[in-house]
Order: C-alpha cells, then structure tokens, then sequence
C-alpha cells in the first residue's frame, strides 16, 4: 500500500503515515527498511497490519535509496 508520512517523532521512534485509503497507520523506526533522516513528507510502500505499518520502504530520492544505499 502507499502513504505518505504525515509525522513522526524521533525521540520516541514513532511515527504516522496516512494511506491512499484515507486510514492512518502507525509505525515504529525499526519498520523502515531504508533508514532517512527527514522522514515527515515523504512517500512510502508499506504492508497494512490492522492499524500498523510494516516493511516500509521509503519512495523518496535516489532509487537505490531502497536497497540501503548501495554505492558503486
């Protein structure tokens, strides 16, 4: 499914993405795959989990930004 984070607290390590089904999941830091500093705007691919966010990939910037940023 795709979203888009609409918040997220790095002090806690939580954070909020609204979904292209209008609904709001949560997510906690250790569920992003390619770990970003400015995570708030961006957009994302993520399994649903009942309310939960999970195996988020953030969309944003470079595409091999989704594999960790693999350098050549």
């Amino acid at each position: 499914m795709y979203g888009e984070i609409r918040k997220f607290r790095s002090d806690l390590g939580v954070g909020v993405i609204r979904a292209e089904d209008g609904r709001s999941y949560r997510f906690e830091f250790g569920e992003i795959r390619n770990h970003r500093a400015d995570l708030e705007g961006r957009e994302v691919d993520f399994v649903a989990s009942s309310f939960k966010a999970r195996d988020i990939v953030v969309l944003a910037g470079s595409p091999w930004a989704a594999f960790g940023g693999i350098q050549i």
